[in-house]
């Protein structure tokens, strides 16, 4: 049994990459079709750890997908982004990532990822609420200007700021959203905490990986 907290390298059987088991979960390798599986296809209804969203820690998602010069540059903007969000107090919540980042989108389409999809549900600092929160940051909580600056195709769930049943609405519709490719595929994808505690190993390991070249 797997530690959770503990990162380690793993082989998934039946895949051409290598995974990498993390707080208690897995990056899986990609499928045959170059994404990420939903689920494990040998227990495809268990609820367990070994289905998407899959938790994994951002140090193992940059050593995991930083394989390339473009990646490596949407990695280092994927810091930038977030230290905008922790320099306005949202420290509290999880993102999800997606989109063809975290597919072969190599193989699949000859080209390189332009951007990272990214959701944040996050909880505001307190004392705020959205409406003073926005008049603080008018740009940050935008998806163009997110666009723009970072290359983060950004959206933002606020985890505590309604009633519940939107917050499961909006829960039920990324899940439904980025469960799928546009051709119907279905694929999984990976979530991380919003906490910045973490930011500065996983940067360490982007800076190791540009210096090496590119190598992980």
């Amino acid at each position: 049994m797997i530690q959770k907290g503990i990162c380690i390298s793993a082989y998934i059987p039946h895949q051409k990459t290598v995974g990498i088991i993390m707080s208690g979960c897995i990056i899986p390798g990609w499928n045959p079709q170059g994404v990420l599986p939903p689920a494990d296809p040998s227990d495809p209804t268990s609820r367990l750890i070994d289905r998407s969203p899959y938790e994994v820690c951002l140090n193992d998602f940059v050593l995991r997908f930083g394989i390339s010069s473009e990646r490596l540059n949407l990695l280092d903007n994927l810091f930038s982004f977030r230290s905008s969000l922790h320099e306005a107090g949202l420290v509290r919540g999880f993102q999800w990532l997606d989109g063809s980042f975290c597919e072969s989108i190599e193989t699949l389409e000859s080209r390189a990822p332009r951007d990272i999809d990214v959701v944040t549900f996050y909880y505001l600092p307190a004392g705020e609420s959205q409406q003073s929160f926005s008049v603080k940051y008018p740009e940050l909580l935008r998806r163009k200007y997110n666009y723009i600056k970072y290359h983060m195709d950004a959206y933002f769930v606020d985890i505590d700021g309604g009633v519940l049943e939107n917050l499961i609405s909006d829960s039920v519709y990324w899940y439904s959203v980025w469960s799928h490719r546009r051709n119907a595929l279905w694929k999984g994808y990976l979530q991380i905490d919003l906490s910045p505690t973490d930011d500065h190993i996983a940067r360490d390991s982007l800076k190791r990986i540009i210096e090496q070249g590119g190598t992980p």
